[in-house]
C-alpha cells in the first residue's frame, strides 16, 4: 500500500512560496517539540527578549546562524516569526557543546536556559526526534523483504553477471538448499533509486557509458526486473541518475521513457521520497517503509562535525540517524535541491517509519535507532572517476535481507570471489 506519494502542484513558484514553505516546516516541527514536557512553556522570541537577567526561559526557533566565538563557545542566532535572539552554549558543558556543534542551519530546535542581555545561556537543546518507547513491530508470517539500490544500468562498470546471479537467487536457482528456501519466502524487493546510469548527469559522463541511449537503459533495466518471479512485489523509486528533475521531491518515472517498467504487474513505482506499507494482514497493521534516495547525505556528512570525524560518507547510517532525529530529510536550505510547496513539506518525516531505506552512497550499512531499522543499500557498479571525486567508495553487489517475523537482518554478498 503506497501511503505517501508526492503529487506536483502545477504552478509558478515565487519568493513567497519559499517563505511559506519554511513557515510550514517551522510550525510542523514546533508542534512536535511542544509535545515534550520540557518545552510546553515555550514563549516567542519577542517575549524572551523582554525577560530580565537570569530569568528562566524556554524557546523554539529555527537556526538562522551558528558560529564558534573567540572563546571557543557555540553561539546560535535563533529565529521565529516574531524575531531573532542569540543563544550561547559554553564549551564547559561538554555533552551539550557536542550537540551544539552538530546542529546545522535551518533546523528547528528547542532551548531551555537563562536570560542575559538579549541573549540566552543554554542549559539544554531539544530535537523533535522519535520516542524512546517506539515499538519494534514483528509480522506473524515468516516472510522476507530484500533491499538493494543503484544498479546504474548502462554504465561500463555495471556488474551485470553479479546482478543476474542475484535475480537467479530470488528465483530459487542459485545458492545452497537453505539459501534457496529463504529465497522462496522473499515477498518484497525495494530499490530506492538510480536504476540506470542516466545521460548527462555529470560532465564527462559519456566516457562511462556502455549504453548511451536513455530509452535503451530503461529497457535493459526493465528486462532484468521482468526476469524476477511475479509473486515478489517490487517497489522502485527514483534517484539523481534517473531521467527526471534532480529537485526533490522527485516524481515517479516518466511513462514515455520507462514504458516497459510501467507495464509490469508486480512493480510499484513511487516518488522520492515516499512511504509504503507492507505485510499488513487482518491482525497486523504492517510495516511502514520510508524511502529516500539520499541526495542530502553528502551535505550532512560535510557539515555535521561528529559524522565528518567518523569517516564522512563511510557511515551513511549515522546520517540517517541524524535526519530521523531532526524529523527531516534535508534540514538545511542548501542540503538538497527542492521544489517549495507551501501546502506540504514532502521532506518532513511526520510518520515514524519501521524501516528507513536509502541508496546514493553505494554502501550496505544497517543500524537500529529506537526500533527503527535504518538501511543504506549497496550498489551494482564499480567506482567511476566522478564517484572518486565525490568521495564515494562503492561496496557493490550486496543485498540486505530482513526476516519480517523476527526482524533478523543478513547482508548477502553476490560479488564474485
Amino acid at each position: 500500500i503506497i501511503l505517501k506519494n508526492y503529487y506536483d502542484i502545477n504552478k509558478k513558484r515565487e519568493v513567497k512560496d519559499f517563505t511559506n514553505y519554511f513557515k510550514l516546516r517551522y510550525n510542523k516541527i514546533k508542534n512536535m517539540l511542544l509535545a515534550r514536557k520540557e518545552l510546553q512553556n515555550a514563549i516567542s522570541i519577542n517575549r524572551a527578549l523582554t525577560k530580565f537577567d537570569r530569568d528562566d526561559v524556554v524557546i523554539i526557533g529555527m537556526v538562522n546562524n551558528k558560529i564558534i566565538t573567540k572563546n571557543g563557545n557555540v553561539m546560535f542566532t535563533l529565529e521565529d516569526p516574531t524575531g531573532l535572539i542569540k543563544a550561547i552554549v559554553t564549551k564547559h558543558k561538554y555533552e551539550l557543546f557536542e550537540l551544539a556543534k552538530d546542529t546545522i542551519l535551518d533546523e528547528v530546535i528547542g532551548i531551555t536556559g537563562r536570560c542575559g542581555d538579549k541573549i540566552i545561556f543554554a542549559d539544554n537543546i531539544y530535537y523533535p526526534d522519535i520516542q524512546a518507547s517506539n515499538e519494534l513491530k514483528k509480522s506473524e508470517i515468516d516472510e522476507y523483504a530484500i533491499f538493494t539500490s543503484d544498479m546504474q544500468v548502462g554504465s561500463k562498470v555495471f556488474y551485470e553477471k553479479n546482478f543476474l546471479k542475484f535475480i537467479d537467487w530470488l528465483n530459487g536457482g542459485y545458492g545452497n538448499k537453505e539459501q534457496r528456501e529463504i529465497a522462496k519466502k522473499v515477498k518484497y524487493l525495494f530499490i530506492p533509486g538510480d536504476v540506470v546510469e542516466g545521460v548527462g548527469v555529470h560532465p564527462g559522463q559519456e566516457e562511462d557509458l556502455a549504453i548511451p541511449d536513455i530509452y535503451k537503459q530503461y529497457d535493459k533495466f526493465s528486462g532484468y526486473i521482468n526476469k524476477i518471479r511475479n509473486d515478489i512485489k517490487i517497489i522502485i523509486s527514483p534517484g539523481n541518475h534517473d531521467s527526471m528533475r534532480i529537485a526533490e521531491p522527485q516524481p515517479v518515472f516518466d511513462k514515455k521513457i520507462s514504458e516497459k517498467l510501467h507495464s509490469l504487474s508486480n512493480v510499484y513505482l513511487t516518488t522520492n521520497p515516499s512511504i509504503v506499507n507492507i505485510a499488513s494482514t487482518q491482525n497486523f497493521e504492517g510495516f511502514n517503509v520510508l524511502i529516500y534516495h539520499g541526495f542530502s547525505f553528502p551535505y550532512i556528512a560535510d557539515n555535521v562535525e561528529s559524522i565528518r570525524k567518523s569517516g564522512r560518507l563511510e557511515n551513511p547510517e549515522l546520517i540517517m540517524k541524524f535526519l530521523l532525529q531532526r524529523r527531516h530529510l534535508a534540514p538545511s536550505h542548501t542540503s538538497t535541491q527542492y521544489i517549495p510547496n507551501p501546502e506540504e513539506d514532502p521532506l518532513f518525516i511526520e510518520k515514524i517509519p519501521d524501516f528507513f531505506i536509502s541508496g546514493h552512497i553505494h554502501k550496505a550499512k544497517v543500524t537500529n535507532y529506537r526500533n527503527v531499522t535504518l538501511m543504506n543499500c549497496s550498489c551494482w557498479v564499480g567506482q567511476t572517476e566522478d564517484q572518486e571525486r565525490r568521495g564515494i567508495k562503492p561496496d557493490p553487489c550486496k543485498a540486505i535481507l530482513v526476516n519480517l517475523r523476527t526482524r533478523e537482518i543478513k547482508i548477502l554478498n553476490f560479488m564474485e570471489n
